[in-house]
């Protein structure tokens, strides 16, 4: 999750130093007469919290649009896109009302009041016995989120690197960095994998899951973010509001646009804006715009990686977790992603691009990002046949002018049936099943008899309509008829309907003792365990039956005798979910090379008043990135993930080639015309990074 934090915080170092107080007396003396701006630490802690808030939300979000708002795959991929792209659009209005009128600490503190109320609203939409239309209030608490977190992006890293006087606590800054984007990894890392345990563990509100208590602690957070960030005012330096220059390179261009018919003939349209913003405006917005003409295939790239969230999870839920020891729930999949990136920037840094310098490989940032792109394009590659290994286990669903009928028999009767008067034969051990039952009409009444010379005879008339599945009960006191379920569930854990010749309760007891599942008697709705493994039936005096995530079972239980058997209606999970490892490992080196060489060069080739106008753009690039996602979903292209996959492959490698078309075209601005030497936000000690930017501290996990 690099990029997300990466990009936002170096546009805040921007922020900062182009604000930063440059001191007049003898570094040396002052350095013993400053003392460490206790103030940081509540900026500090304040991102802890709001990362653990922002991070431990978004983790689980996917599946609670599928698994409890009952979205399609597709709809709750484009509304969790809508979101990020609506996360990574608001940085641009935040950074705008900071610098123009409220300043960042009024804007850190209004804002994030916005975000808490999203996030303590999307808690209680979630809770089932206040019965708030949730489809509606989760929509509203998102935006609430967007608007909050987006917000603050611009504005918290910035406002940190205020607390301190510039050049002489240059150290100090450097190390208040360090500490601020190790809260930020630590909140994240600890929340994208204690979440979904908060989610799944718990059960709450005569619910197997918990997304209230999973959506309540992130909220929880978020108000203690606040607090912690109000307390610390009286310490903190406030600077007032001293303009945005974003807002002057619009006008700057705007201005160029209205006037491109009048006066004389000019060399560039910018020059006619010369007279009314200054030759040096005009000449950075120039520069500006080489820049920026780059960064028009990125987007595609974010196309693919924010998927990790969506399409990726949605990959997890249909694999096996179980290693053993421990079950891998498959919104922790993501947490992965952090951790490597911790891993591969001292792996880049000290023997990648050494090695690769060596032997005269990638020595270019543009050449870095090239590679990075062809790597996104093969983590999606891989991911494409990780699917189509997943595709060839999916269940067998009823399709148009077909239905599907499964018969369980929990008697000692040896029915024999007829369907339309024609004979089928036998129930074999309680159970027939038919996937492919014609129809010759979308709707079709269909007769069953069930014969027996022990027991008594019925006869069951069925309507019938295509692409459904239904089943056929035959119990002690008669036969009953109900539409059956042939899908996995939405988070991947076992589905269990329990038929009971005596239609008696039945109580499953976990083999831990501790989590039990409770059917009601004369209930026989399907029920999802939060639990894979071995259950005890009290009915049964403690007969054992084994539940695999994915699965979906039907329990057959003839009380009278004390006998079980346990039919498989969709078969569980068969892949492992550690084969998503090498996609992660794949996509996480493209970051490293795309991403983060993508801010060196930025900051290298674009002027020094231009670079927080070309962070905004980059956050931008991110949020087209996420529309492209919503756009194609929308278009239902395909039904197949895999196909999804191959698709964005094949985006991604036209879009390199478009890239390096323009990168062969690029001239690159010598040091000295970007004048990074002077005001550089890569290196604490105004150095130029030889690679790719990796030592600057700023540089950690993505989103």
């Amino acid at each position: 999750m690099a990029g997300d934090e990466l990009k936002k915080q170096n546009q805040d170092l921007v922020s900062h130093q182009d604000s930063e107080e440059t001191a007049t007396i003898d570094e040396e003396s002052t350095l013993k007469k400053l003392p460490y701006p206790k103030s940081v630490f509540f900026i500090v802690s304040n991102e802890f919290c709001e990362r653990f808030s922002y991070y431990g939300m978004r983790t689980i979000l996917i599946l609670y649009l599928t698994d409890i708002l009952r979205y399609t795959e597709s709809t709750a991929k484009i509304l969790y896109h809508t979101f990020t792209m609506f996360v990574y659009f608001f940085p641009l209005i935040g950074a705008i009302v900071s610098d123009s009128w409220l300043g960042k600490f009024r804007t850190i503190l209004y804002v994030s009041m916005i975000y808490a109320c999203g996030s303590i609203l999307l808690a209680l939409t979630a809770v089932d016995p206040l019965q708030i239309p949730q489809e509606p209030f989760t929509i509203v608490a998102l935006l609430l989120i967007a608007v909050g977190t987006g917000g603050i992006k611009p504005c918290v890293a910035a406002f940190g690197g205020d607390q301190f006087v510039l050049p002489q606590q240059e150290f100090q800054l450097a190390t208040f960095f360090s500490l601020f984007y190790f809260s930020i990894n630590a909140g994240s890392l600890i929340s994208t994998f204690l979440t979904p345990i908060l989610r799944n563990d718990v059960e709450c509100f005569d619910n197997s899951s918990c997304y209230p208590l999973a959506f309540a602690v992130p909220g929880v957070l978020m108000v203690i973010s606040i607090a912690i960030f109000a307390v610390g005012k009286p310490l903190y330096k406030i600077k007032k509001p001293k303009g945005n220059v974003f807002v002057n390179v619009v006008q700057c261009m705007s201005y160029a646009v209205k006037n491109r018919k009048n006066g004389p003939p000019v060399d560039h349209w910018l020059d006619r804006s010369e007279s009314e913003y200054g030759a040096k405006l005009v000449s950075d917005i120039k520069a500006l715009l080489k820049v920026l003409l780059l960064y028009i295939p990125l987007p595609i790239f974010w196309a693919l990686y924010d998927q990790q969230g969506s399409g990726w999870t949605f990959q997890a839920v249909r694999m096996d977790g179980n290693i053993g020891f421990y079950t891998i729930l498959p919104d922790q999949m993501q947490v992965v992603n952090p951790l490597l990136i911790l891993a591969f920037i001292p792996l880049f840094t000290y023997i990648i691009y050494p090695l690769l310098a060596k032997c005269h490989l990638l020595k270019t940032p543009l050449q870095r990002m090239c590679c990075g792109g062809f790597l996104a394009a093969a983590a999606f590659a891989v991911s494409a046949c990780v699917s189509i290994a997943l595709e060839s286990t999916y269940p067998v669903l009823p399709s148009s002018g077909e239905a599907q009928i499964r018969i369980y028999d929990t008697t000692s009767c040896n029915y024999q049936f007829t369907r339309d008067g024609n004979n089928v034969g036998t129930l074999t051990d309680g159970y027939y099943e038919d996937k492919y039952l014609s129809i010759s009409s979308k709707t079709q009444l269909v007769n069953f008899a069930f014969t027996s010379s022990a027991c008594e005879n019925y006869d069951v008339p069925l309507t019938m309509t295509e692409a459904t599945a239904y089943g056929i009960f035959l119990h002690d006191k008669g036969a009953e008829t109900y539409v059956d379920s042939v899908t996995k569930s939405e988070d991947g854990y076992p589905l269990v309907r329990t038929l009971v010749s005596d239609k008696s309760a039945v109580n499953y007891s976990y083999s831990d003792g501790d989590h039990n599942l409770m059917v009601e008697a004369g209930n026989f709705t399907i029920k999802k365990l939060s639990y894979v493994g071995t259950y005890t039936i009290d009915i049964l005096d403690g007969k054992e039956v084994e539940f695999k995530l994915g699965g979906t079972y039907t329990v057959l239980i003839n009380a009278k005798e004390k006998t079980m058997s346990s039919i498989i209606v969709t078969q569980p999970n068969s892949v492992h979910i550690l084969w998503l490892l090498p996609q992660y490992f794949i996509i996480t080196a493209a970051e490293i090379m795309f991403s983060i060489t993508g801010l060196e060069f930025s900051y290298s080739q674009a002027p020094v008043s231009m670079k927080s106008v070309l962070q905004a753009c980059f956050l931008l690039t991110t949020a087209i990135g996420n529309l492209i996602i919503v756009l194609i979903e929308s278009a239902s292209i395909f039904t197949l993930q895999s196909n999804d996959f191959f698709l964005y492959t094949g985006l991604m490698v036209g879009d390199m080639l478009i890239f390096m078309w323009l990168a062969v075209r690029y001239k690159y601005v010598s040091d000295e015309d970007s004048s990074i030497a002077e005001d550089t936000v890569l290196e604490p000690d105004n150095k130029k990074s030889t690679n790719g930017g990796l030592d600057n501290p700023s540089f950690e996990k993505s989103n």
